[in-house]
């Protein structure tokens, strides 16, 4: 498919979509981005993308690129142009162009902005979700503020490679009190024995995952109680489920941790029932 990407202004072939080599992003991963789904043609939970990306920025004291009508309107002519209706838009502010210096530079350069969208194949994410996803931990190796979203992966970039080399779909990051931080692009959940769904506060040790927040919801439609707090890596191992949420994936189940079986190996009830109600309490805008 002939693809479109959308860079400071304009919309050009994908081909031919560049930044320059002095964008602090390149130089430096001086930048934030947000990962929005795209389900039937609508973006999902768009307004709290945008209040996330909101929060980024004002953390690294960079000012919007523009407007957030502006916005809205780019990221809905990139999907169309490239004609997804199931996928990812993707989205990425840079502090912009400026001769290479760790400070920053002058308030008057503008920020660079780019944004993408792909199809993504919605019957092979579901038999995924239906056959369960191992996932392996490594040492948390971050930086303290992992609460922004960054363009800086390198850490997640290893975890992830970590994990494709072992087999597994996901990294968990375990802190040096033992404790899953979350996943290296998704959040960490356990189910325990007595049904209680387990996830990390949303403090500065990890990122407040758009669905993370959005299963608070679905939790309480199913009448089911969730603890913010963190758990070990044996906890996983002995919880009775474990999940993983995030924009490209929802609710995927995780059937195995660093090799071991969880639960009785296959996606549990809850997982799947939150999985399957998601999109009735996500944002279609």
């Amino acid at each position: 498919m002939f693809r479109i990407a959308y860079v400071n202004g304009r919309y050009r072939p994908y081909r031919e979509a560049a930044v320059h080599i002095e964008d602090r992003g390149y130089q430096f991963a001086d930048g934030v981005y947000e990962v929005c789904e795209i389900r039937d043609g609508r973006l999902i939970d768009e307004r709290r993308h945008m209040e996330r990306l909101q929060r980024s920025l004002a953390a690294l004291q960079m000012a919007a690129p523009m407007s957030a009508p502006a916005l809205a309107t780019v990221l809905r002519e990139t999907v169309a142009r490239n004609r997804v209706r199931n996928g990812l838009v993707y989205l990425q502010v840079t502090r912009g162009v400026a001769r290479r210096d760790h400070a920053f530079p002058s308030a008057q350069t503008p920020p660079s902005v780019v944004v993408t969208a792909r199809r993504l194949d919605r019957g092979r994410h579901d038999r995924e979700a239906a056959a369960g996803v191992a996932v392996i931990s490594v040492p948390e190796s971050r930086w303290a503020r992992v609460d922004i979203k960054s363009i800086a992966l390198l850490p997640n970039v290893l975890a992830k490679q970590a994990a494709r080399e072992q087999g597994a779909r996901e990294a968990w990051f375990v802190d040096r009190d033992g404790r899953v931080t979350e996943g290296s692009s998704s959040n960490a959940w356990i189910v325990t024995a007595q049904n209680r769904l387990v996830t990390r506060p949303a403090d500065q040790a990890i990122l407040r995952g758009v669905a993370r927040t959005v299963v608070f919801d679905v939790a309480k439609a199913h009448g089911l109680e969730v603890e913010e707090r963190a758990f070990t890596i044996a906890e996983a191992y002995a919880a009775r489920e474990a999940f993983m949420t995030a924009a490209s994936q929802i609710v995927l189940p995780v059937v195995r941790i660093d090799g071991r079986p969880i639960g009785e190996g296959t996606p549990g009830p809850i997982a799947s029932a939150l999985r399957h109600d998601f999109h009735l309490y996500a944002e279609a805008s």
